[in-house]
């Protein structure tokens, strides 16, 4: 049997367990089916189906796990559900753009820049291993390239870019590295351990974006209004995960978060334009009201 079919095969058994839960007969079925209509013999034995999955986690990382009570195969999203949500739509993306080829006229792609992700898995590597990295930087505000020696300990993704987020070994600050600005990424021997796991980890957990606190003060109560028709958007795609609702009618949807304001933050709040009013904090009203009014007065 050819690499292709099996490849095939794997699609047609994880396309089947994304929709439900399905037995080994059902599962069968759906490969004698596609057998038909894509004239390929895709018919296997249990013993096969077995070293499919096997061959699925390790291609994919995507595991599929048998309950015996109810005698079915299912996606296993229990641990890690996130990372696995991610897992399934990079599988989503792969098999859309194998047929671009063919479909290339129907198919837009966004101009971008390299998104840096061809240092994530020395990344991952480092993170894993707690080694130091050494790299070049190349940030927007400065002309000049930087060198940096750092611990690294989490990647983030923000709006399309992904970010290191390490401490710097020369003033042992926590700080944020955008992959794409890096370049000669030299994984290093020597070993680091960490001192405040806790404090890395929760360093961005009240944060919006990629900026972080710039104080030590608590979190602060954020209450917003938006629109009826923009609270559609909010509801179905949550600003921050501290996001609840407190009110949802004709008259708009308001919600409170729990954070740090950040530039970032504020900047979100005013790409909104008129369809968000902020509550509260007054300090928060204060500052939109100066950024949008000093945005006026360009105009005039």
């Amino acid at each position: 049997m050819s690499k292709r079919e099996s490849i095939a095969r794997y699609n047609i058994i994880i396309s089947k367990l994304r929709k439900r839960s399905a037995s080994f007969d059902e599962i069968e079925a759906s490969l004698k089916v596609e057998s038909e209509i894509q004239s390929y013999n895709f018919n296997i034995s249990k013993r096969t189906f077995q070293r499919d999955l096997n061959d699925i986690r390790s291609l994919y990382g995507i595991d599929i796990t048998y309950d015996r009570t109810n005698q079915v195969y299912y996606i296993n999203q229990e641990e890690g559900e996130l990372i696995n949500e991610r897992i399934l739509e990079a599988y989503d993306i792969f098999n859309a753009l194998s047929l671009s080829e063919r479909l290339a006229e129907h198919i837009h792609f966004e101009k971008r820049s390299s998104l840096g992700t061809e240092n994530l898995f020395g990344l991952m590597h480092a993170i894993k291993n707690k080694v130091q990295i050494h790299f070049s930087y190349q940030s927007f505000t400065d002309k000049r390239s930087s060198q940096r020696l750092v611990e690294p300990y989490n990647l983030k993704e923000y709006k399309g870019r992904w970010y290191l987020i390490c401490v710097d070994c020369k003033d042992k600050k926590i700080k944020s590295f955008a992959l794409d600005r890096f370049s000669e990424l030299d994984i290093l021997k020597a070993p680091f351990f960490n001192p405040k796991p806790k404090e890395i980890n929760n360093y961005y957990k009240h944060s919006f974006g990629i900026v972080g606190p710039n104080s030590t003060a608590d979190p602060e109560e954020v209450v917003l209004k938006f629109t009826s028709h923009q609270g559609k958007y909010i509801k179905s795609m949550p600003l921050h995960h501290s996001q609840v609702i407190l009110e949802d009618d004709d008259s708009g949807v308001v919600i409170q978060l729990k954070l740090h304001i950040t530039h970032d933050f504020i900047m979100e709040l005013l790409s909104f334009s008129s369809r968000v009013k902020v509550i509260k904090p007054l300090s928060l009203v204060e500052e939109v009201k100066t950024s949008l009014n000093r945005t006026l007065n360009q105009y005039d």
